[in-house]
C-alpha cells in the first residue's frame, strides 16, 4: 500500500523526485500552489504587444518599398519564437523543480480548462501570457476571479474571435454600414458557459448564450491599445442571462461582465462541473460521484474559494482508493521521467534551443501533445485511451530508450533508479524483470515504459 507521500507525489504532482523527499503531508502539498504565481521573467502582455507592434510597423515599411524590412520582419519573429521556447523551458524546469508539485499541476489544469492556442508566432506568445498572467496568480483564489482574469485576457479574445464581436446596436455598428457592417460572434458567450462554468448539460438556452455574447461586446484586443474594453463596440441597454438582467440603461462597461462571471461562478451546475472536472483530472476516468459531490459543496459553501477545494482535494480517501486509474499525459510523462533522474530545473533552463525541441517539444507532439496547440476549446482529452495509442506509446518508448541519456550521460543503476521513481508503488512485475535488463539503458527504459511509471 502506497504512503500518503508517494501518492501525493505520484497522484497530484508530477513524481517522486531524487532531488527533493515527497511531500510529509498536506500542508506540504499546498504549500507548493503558493509557489505557482507568476514568473517574473515569464512572458508579459507588455512584451506581447510591444513585438506585434514592431512586427506590423515593420510590415508597412515593406509594403511601402523597405528592402531592409523584410529581415527584420524574419529577425523579430525568430526572436518571439525564442521567447516561446523559454516558456516552454520554463514550463518544464518550474514542474521539475517543485518538491509537491501540485501547484504546478494545478496551473496545467486550469490553463486547459481555459484553453487557448497558438497559431502564428504572435498567439503562441501571447500563450505564455495567458497562463503567467491569468492563470497563475488566481489558482489557489477564488474561480470567480479566475474566470474574469482568463476571460478577458486578449490571448482568450483572440483564440475565440471575440475581436470580430461587435454589438448590432453599437456606436461602431451604426457608423458602418453594407458589408462592411460587423456582427456578433458567440464563439466566447458559448465556451464560457459550455466548457468554463455550467457545463454542456446545464439549462440554459440559445437565446442565453446569444445574450451573453451581446453583453461581451466591447472586449476586444489590438496591439496599440492597453485596455481590452471599448464602449462604442459594445451592445447598450438591458441585457437578460440566465434570468438575471444586466447593463440596464447606463454606459457600457467591463464592471457588466464581471457581474455576470460572479453570477455564473455561483451557479449550482458550475459547482458540478468543475468538481466532475477535478476528479476526472485527478483521480480517475470513472470520477466517482461522492467526490464530485463533496468538492461542489466545498465549492459552493466557499463561494467559489479554490484554496478550500485544493484541500479537500488533496486530502480525499479517493487518492489511494483509485491509484492508478489516470494515464499521464505527455508533459506528464516527460516531466517525471526527469524528476525520477534527478535532473534540475537549472539544467532545462540552460539547455540550447536546438536541444529543447529535440529532447523535449518534438517528442510532446511525437506523443499526441502539441505543446501550446491543443485541437480544439475543449483542450486535451482526459481518456486513457486517448494517450496511449500505438503511435504514442511508440514515441513514449523511443523518447525512454534515447533521451534519458542525453540528460545523464552515466544513468543511474535501473533497481535504484525503480525505487526513486516509483517507491514502494513498484509492482512485483516491474521488479522481476529491471533487474534482468541487459543494459543500464534497457533497465532505465523498461521502468519508464512500464504500466506502473505511465498510470498514477
Amino acid at each position: 500500500m502506497a504512503t500518503y507521500p508517494e501518492l501525493a507525489a505520484i497522484r497530484l504532482g508530477y513524481g517522486l523526485s531524487a532531488q527533493t523527499p515527497p511531500p510529509a503531508g498536506q500542508d506540504e502539498v499546498l504549500a507548493s500552489v503558493k509557489r505557482a504565481v507568476a514568473d517574473a521573467d515569464g512572458v508579459t502582455m507588455a512584451a506581447v504587444r510591444k513585438g506585434q507592434s514592431r512586427l506590423i510597423n515593420l510590415a508597412k515599411k515593406r509594403k511601402n518599398g523597405d528592402k531592409s524590412a523584410p529581415e527584420a520582419i524574419k529577425k523579430q519573429r525568430q526572436s518571439l519564437s525564442l521567447l516561446v521556447l523559454r516558456d516552454t523551458q520554463r514550463r518544464f524546469a518550474r514542474a521539475v523543480d517543485d518538491p509537491a508539485g501540485f501547484g504546478e499541476r494545478l496551473v496545467q489544469f486550469w490553463a486547459d480548462h481555459f484553453t487557448v492556442g497558438g497559431g502564428d508566432v504572435v498567439r503562441r506568445v501571447m500563450v505564455g501570457s495567458h497562463v503567467n498572467e491569468a492563470i497563475r496568480p488566481h489558482i489557489g483564489g477564488r474561480f470567480a476571479d479566475l474566470m474574469f482574469a482568463a476571460e478577458t485576457h486578449p490571448c482568450m479574445l483572440v483564440y475565440l474571435n471575440q475581436n470580430n464581436s461587435v454589438g448590432p446596436n453599437s456606436q461602431l455598428a451604426k457608423k458602418k454600414k453594407g458589408k462592411n457592417k460587423p456582427g456578433l460572434n458567440e464563439n466566447l458567450a458559448r465556451e464560457m458557459i459550455e466548457l468554463h462554468s455550467l457545463g454542456v448539460g446545464a439549462e440554459y438556452t440559445q437565446k442565453d448564450v446569444r445574450q451573453l455574447a451581446k453583453l461581451l461586446t466591447g472586449l476586444t484586443y489590438s496591439p496599440g491599445h492597453g485596455d481590452n474594453f471599448r464602449a462604442a463596440y459594445a451592445e447598450p441597454g438591458k441585457i437578460t442571462v440566465l434570468g438575471q438582467s444586466y447593463r440596464g440603461d447606463g454606459p457600457p462597461k467591463i464592471d457588466d461582465i464581471r457581474a455576470v462571471i460572479e453570477d455564473l461562478s455561483r451557479h449550482p451546475a458550475t459547482a458540478q462541473h468543475l468538481s466532475r472536472k477535478l476528479v476526472t483530472h485527478f483521480i480517475s476516468d470513472d470520477p466517482p460521484q461522492s467526490l464530485v459531490d463533496r468538492l461542489a459543496g466545498i465549492y459552493a459553501d466557499s463561494d467559489g474559494d479554490l484554496s478550500a477545494v485544493n484541500a479537500a482535494l488533496a486530502d480525499s480517501p479517493e487518492l489511494a482508493g483509485h491509484f492508478r486509474e489516470k494515464v499521464k499525459q505527455p508533459f506528464e510523462f516527460i516531466v517525471a521521467s526527469l524528476r525520477g533522474l534527478g535532473v534540475t530545473g537549472e539544467e532545462i533552463m540552460g539547455l540550447k534551443p536546438k536541444q529543447v525541441r529535440q529532447w523535449l517539444e518534438f517528442p510532446l507532439t511525437g506523443m499526441g501533445q502539441k505543446w501550446g496547440r491543443p485541437a480544439g476549446p475543449d483542450g486535451w482529452p482526459e481518456a486513457a485511451d486517448d494517450w496511449i495509442t500505438p503511435q504514442g506509446l511508440a514515441a513514449r518508448i523511443e523518447w525512454a530508450m534515447n533521451v534519458p541519456q542525453k540528460f545523464r550521460k552515466n544513468l543511474p543503476d535501473p533497481r535504484q533508479f525503480m525505487q526513486t521513481a516509483l517507491g514502494e508503488t513498484a509492482s512485483e512485475p516491474l521488479q522481476w524483470a529491471v533487474p534482468k535488463a541487459e543494459t543500464t539503458r534497457d533497465g532505465i527504459a523498461i521502468v519508464l515504459a512500464s504500466v506502473d511509471f505511465n498510470r498514477r
